[in-house]
């Protein structure tokens, strides 16, 4: 039994290793393009081939036909759409390749270790959400860092507007020397700008990309300035004195209920560790917990109950929005 789920965790390893290192798509149509190239061919598919590689390529992977067959869903186009706003170099094609791999190495584990229903099934699930946790991380990261330095780049717009240059001016010095975090998302602005897209259609797609709620004030801001007129300076000071008034309250809130959510840490994890002690001073202590019947059902029930209550804390605690 060890030395079958021991061979089989093995092959799915080695499987997704050979996919993930394999050449992708992309990678042999380059490669054909070089050859064609060499061979100083000149064939009409050739030529529409180069043509078609000139054209901005969409996000795919080794795996993008499922990218493709997504695409006709919302739920596809969901989870691409938050995989792009986390910043990470990869595709939802990948991650769910990524995560079926690790549910079935979890459920393999689980099978050889402790053969219950039960923990297969946790074992899988909790293993097959760790690459979408990691994209999760990612994409809060990247938000709260580009909602800290908004207001700089707001600033620097603003001084490049007063100077005499014009909105795309003020765009390209954000995104040539503006904060690490807003500077990459305003020259992409730019740069869409600059081949032709209307500013309004770039900004929109800024906010797709950055789902932040300082962004969107900022955005609407100067589109409904563009579309009636009047003072764009004095629309992003105020934008940017809202803003700043904004995230002061939010840190202060952060302050406020530091200690409840200490609190909901500490009683969500007292029962966990207080058992692991028990046992490590007199082992075998819960045995029964686990052999009994009666006693995993207490202990599901026991399970559900600490989240039921973490999730109402954290509802307390996150309650007050600004």
């Amino acid at each position: 039994m060890l030395i079958s789920g021991f061979v089989a965790i093995l092959a799915v390893t080695f499987g997704v290793m050979m996919l993930a290192a394999g050449p992708s798509r992309q990678d042999k149509r380059v490669e054909h393009r070089l050859a064609v190239i060499q061979a100083g061919t000149t064939r009409f598919d050739a030529i529409e081939e180069t043509v078609s590689g000139l054209l901005r390529p969409t996000a795919s992977g080794r795996f993008g036909w499922i990218d493709t067959s997504f695409e006709k869903y919302s739920i596809g186009k969901n989870l691409q759409r938050f995989v792009m706003q986390s910043g990470v170099n990869s595709t939802a094609s990948s991650l769910m390749v990524q995560s079926a791999a690790l549910a079935v190495i979890g459920f393999l584990m689980a099978l050889i270790g402790y053969p219950e229903l039960w923990a297969e099934i946790g074992a899988a699930c909790l293993l097959g959400i760790v690459p979408w946790v990691r994209i999760a991380w990612a994409r809060s990261r990247k938000l709260r860092a580009f909602n800290a330095d908004l207001p700089e780049a707001i600033d620097m717009m603003a001084r490049a507007l007063r100077a005499g240059h014009a909105m795309t001016g003020a765009i390209e010095m954000v995104g040539d020397s503006g904060p690490p975090a807003t500077a990459s998302e305003f020259a992409e602005v730019f740069r869409q700008q600059n081949f032709g897209l209307p500013l309004r259609e770039a900004f929109l797609q800024l906010l797709e990309r950055v789902p932040s709620a300082d962004l969107r004030v900022l955005i609407t801001a100067i589109v409904v300035q563009r579309e009636t007129g009047g003072n764009l300076v004095e629309v992003m000071d105020r934008t940017v004195f809202m803003i700043r008034e904004r995230q002061r309250i939010q840190g202060e809130i952060r302050i406020q209920t530091a200690q409840g959510r200490l609190t909901g840490w500490i009683l969500s994890l007292m029962p966990i560790a207080l058992m692991g002690i028990l046992n490590i001073l007199d082992p075998g202590y819960s045995k029964i917990l686990f052999t009994d019947p009666l006693g995993r059902m207490l202990i599901y029930v026991g399970l559900g109950l600490i989240v039921i209550g973490s999730l109402i804390i954290r509802q307390i605690v996150n309650g007050v929005d600004v």
